[in-house]
């Protein structure tokens, strides 16, 4: 359940928005106000988390205007750039280097320069290729140097460049100009086309050896929802030469049957020579993937509220929550990131961040069999949604608009595109009631802080979380919901997948997500540690003739990338850590443990072609050491031609030892999806969420949560109904208000235009 819009046609969303009134009713007490904003952090953040930081509007301005004057070639305007013009397709922040970094952290080092990332597309030269620059230093820039040989061996040949938008708009008018008009009749009759009644989404990747740009394109009717409207027309195009004029049609597919081009399908239709299957038209709502309610708005779902306001402060890209504290940014192609999170003052991971999202398909229509997406190139970062209050966050989160400069030389702005919330989970953390020798109860509520994001990739909505528990674990979660993909059901459609619709097929296909992430756990330097258990067999001491089957504890360091390298359905240790050279107050190394939840599908044969640029997906979890020169798993450039992919994690993996190193874990967590009914008209997130935690092991001398203020504890001797004894008892005079809940404003429709 996961296809891009091609952009040919751009349609919007429909959300329901509504405003939310709300009356708390008290004991007996009038209501009070409560407070809202963050209250001032105990130790002001000092701006040192703003070497992470993403860049500023302003920032990205100068970069751009560098860029135009100190390049010595006409740049055009990536929205309206021609494949044969020079243009700045991306700017991002460059982050600097983790030595660097930590000077300036830990060191009373000098602040790292401020750089920028600049991806420039030379399509107006004698070698049209792919140029990385450095630009810096920021806010005024000086200097600019290439760095596309030194990160990938050798130019980047221009043919592997992620798509732009303004080249999906050509298609588009390639389509209404040329495709269309050359099937008049059957277009007319059969597909009832107006010019605006069907919508067109891109399959990936684009052929199938190195050099090709050939993609298919699947059609369906234009309405709310249209990914569940296949028309069964489904188009390849050889869009390949710089030269729009020389762009083709290389195959055309209806119902079943191929055609070399648009005129022979026309032909076959004029002489009866086709089998057509009516697709009846839907109204503009969709019909059965409309996302409109089929119920009348009823009481109000239950609201989160800080009733003393919130208990974390967010500073620019700082936040900080009880123990914890982080740093925190938005990646135009992978997407969100955290840096430098600390526990208690002391460093626990350097970098957690989002690597890619890769869904592949199968079908028995071409565009559907053909496509292996690699969200990094659409851009992860860059289609992040504007995040509704009250359904995509709490009500009184607090949001954080984004800026980003992807595919123009306009600055965008996501509004809401981040929302930090502390959640209480309605569970306890920990608990016990004794009701034997003394009697009391002790528990702790399970209140954790949550940074979000979601990413909406044509059809598929992503939710990312980054969730921060007063124990000291780490949660990476996503949950996927948003429309399923969906083919043309015809023939033996059913061994693709379910049915869902008239004409629909819901297409089988995997999710498979990884995660870069930079444990330092008690310092730079950690190796890897495995334990789990086995049974051993032994005499009872006491009873030698009785035998006891008993669990016993093993224990292996795996010493290289080798050994650390676990394939996606292999057995893997069950406590795997990495280990800090220090020890906690009972002798054992201090250590933090890396536990995946994930259902994943089959990894795709190591014998295929394109396998080696997705080859992070082989792993359930990989760790290597840390360099440098390997700062992602993947590239942006690995969808449009992962034959010959620009980078192939398998290389990171040499058998290096990885004993008292500074490492790196990779981590893939997937699933697999098999469309049913319940899928329409959208996807749900329950059962759809993977991910993995971070947990301490044996890095505390005991639970750190222990010393969390939100523990409750009273005996059977104590007044537990008083304040002082037991501060739930509080709760109905202190949580005794009706929360000021700011208006309902949304801006995701601003700056959008159907094309």
């Amino acid at each position: 359940m996961h296809m891009k819009t091609a952009l040919i046609l751009l349609v919007l969303a429909f959300a329901t928005i509504f405003a939310l009134v709300c009356v708390l009713l008290t004991r007996g007490r009038a209501p009070g106000t409560c407070q809202h904003q963050p209250p001032e952090p105990e130790v002001p953040e000092d701006g040192r988390s703003l070497v992470f930081a993403d860049l500023t509007p302003e920032e990205l301005a100068q970069v751009v205007r560098y860029l135009r004057g100190s390049l010595g070639v006409p740049l055009v305007d990536a929205s309206r750039a021609k494949p044969s013009d020079n243009c700045i397709a991306s700017v991002d922040v460059q982050l600097p280097a983790k030595a660097e970094v930590l000077r300036f952290l830990d060191a009373g080092g000098d602040r790292p320069p401020r750089e920028a990332l600049a991806v420039l597309y030379f399509g107006d030269q004698a070698d049209p290729n792919v140029t990385e620059y450095v630009v810096g230093p920021l806010p005024v820039p000086t200097y600019h140097r290439d760095v596309t040989v030194q990160k990938y061996g050798g130019k980047v040949p221009y043919h592997r460049r992620p798509t732009l938008a303004v080249e999906y708009e050509q298609i588009a008018g390639f389509f209404k100009s040329r495709v269309f008009p050359a099937a008049p009749s059957f277009m007319r009759q059969v597909m009832e086309y107006d010019g605006t009644s069907l919508a067109a989404v891109t399959a990936a990747p684009r052929g199938f050896q190195s050099g090709d740009r050939a993609t298919w394109y699947i059609l369906f009717q234009n309405v709310s929802g249209f990914f569940l409207h296949p028309v069964g027309l489904e188009v390849l195009v050889d869009h390949g030469s710089l030269d729009m004029g020389q762009w083709a049609v290389s195959r055309v597919f209806y119902n079943g049957q191929y055609y070399r081009d648009m005129a022979q399908l026309e032909s076959a239709y004029v002489q009866g020579r086709i089998s057509v299957e009516k697709v009846r038209r839907v109204p503009p709502d969709g019909d059965f993937s409309s996302m409109r309610p089929r119920a009348p708005w009823a009481t109000t779902f239950p609201l989160q509220y800080e009733p003393q306001g919130p208990r974390y402060s967010l500073r620019k890209n700082h936040v900080a929550f009880q123990a914890w504290s982080f740093a925190f940014g938005m990646s135009v192609k992978t997407g969100l990131r955290l840096l430098d999170i600390r526990y208690k003052g002391e460093r626990v991971v350097y970098e957690l961040s989002v690597q890619e999202a890769l869904s592949v398909y199968g079908s028995n229509c071409p565009g559907g069999m053909s496509t292996r997406y690699m969200d990094g190139s659409f851009g992860i970062g860059r289609y992040s949604s504007p995040l509704v209050r009250g359904v995509d966050c709490p009500y009184l989160a607090s949001y954080v608009d984004v800026h980003y400069l992807a595919h123009s030389q306009e600055v965008r702005t996501i509004k809401n595109a981040l929302c930090v919330f502390e959640q209480n989970l309605g569970s306890p953390l920990r608990r016990h009631f004794s009701n034997l020798q003394s009697l009391y109860y002790g528990g702790l509520v399970n209140s954790a802080l949550v940074l979000r994001s979601v990413t909406t990739v044509g059809n598929y909505d992503y939710i990312w979380d980054f969730i921060f528990y007063q124990n000291g674990a780490i949660e990476a979660k996503v949950q996927a919901t948003g429309y399923t993909s969906s083919s043309f059901f015809h023939g033996d459609g059913l061994r693709y997948g379910n049915r869902v619709g008239e004409h629909t097929l819901g297409t089988i296909h995997t999710h498979s997500v990884n995660y870069k992430v930079d444990l330092d756990v008690g310092g730079v330097k950690n190796s890897l540690v495995a334990h789990d258990m086995a049974f051993e067999m032994a005499r009872a001491p006491w009873n030698p003739e009785q035998q006891i089957e008993r669990p016993r504890l093993t224990k292996r360091v795996l010493d290289t990338e080798d050994q650390a390298a676990f394939r996606l359905q292999s057995k893997i240790p069950r406590y795997i850590y990495f280990a800090a050279n220090s020890k906690n107050k009972w002798g054992h190394q201090r250590g933090y443990r890396i536990q995946i939840v994930s259902f994943a599908g089959d990894h795709v044969p190591e014998a295929s072609s394109m396998e080696r640029a997705i080859s992070w997906a082989r792993y359930k979890l990989a760790v290597t050491r840390r360099k440098e020169e390997e700062p992602t798993s993947t590239s942006i450039y690995n969808q449009n031609d992962p034959w010959t992919p620009t980078v192939a994690f398998a290389d990171f993996i040499d058998n290096e030892t990885i004993t008292n190193e500074d490492l790196v874990a990779w981590i893939t967590a997937g699933f697999l999806h098999i469309p049913h009914s319940e899928d329409i008209p959208n996807t749900a997130t329950v059962g759809n969420s993977v991910g993995f935690l971070l947990r301490p092991y044996n890095y505390y001398d005991l639970d750190p949560s222990i010393y969390s203020h939100d523990g409750v504890f009273f005996t059977s001797e104590q007044d537990f109904t008083a304040c002082e004894v037991n501060p739930i008892a509080c709760l109905p005079k202190t949580a005794s208000c009706s929360p000021n809940f700011p208006p309902f404003t949304y801006e995701g429709f601003k700056n959008m235009s159907r094309l």
